[in-house]
């Protein structure tokens, strides 16, 4: 039997570090959201991940 990860979160992206807690991945904090959705996008393409928008100022970068 193997077991392997398939599916797992990159980073998270927020301007308010309160929404994440304890998380186990790396948080990054932006300033506003211009910087937030362009951090996000940088990180994606470097990550190589998908970005998901969770709609409560969060945006998560998974590898599918």
């Amino acid at each position: 039997m193997e077991i392997s990860l398939k599916e797992y979160i990159l980073a998270i992206i927020t301007q308010d570090a309160s929404l994440v807690q304890g998380c186990g991945c790396p948080v990054f904090v932006a300033r506003e959201s211009e910087e937030q959705q362009r951090l996000t996008l940088m990180l994606a393409r470097i990550l190589g991940g998908n970005v998901h928008d969770l709609e409560n100022g969060v945006f998560i970068i998974c590898k599918h």
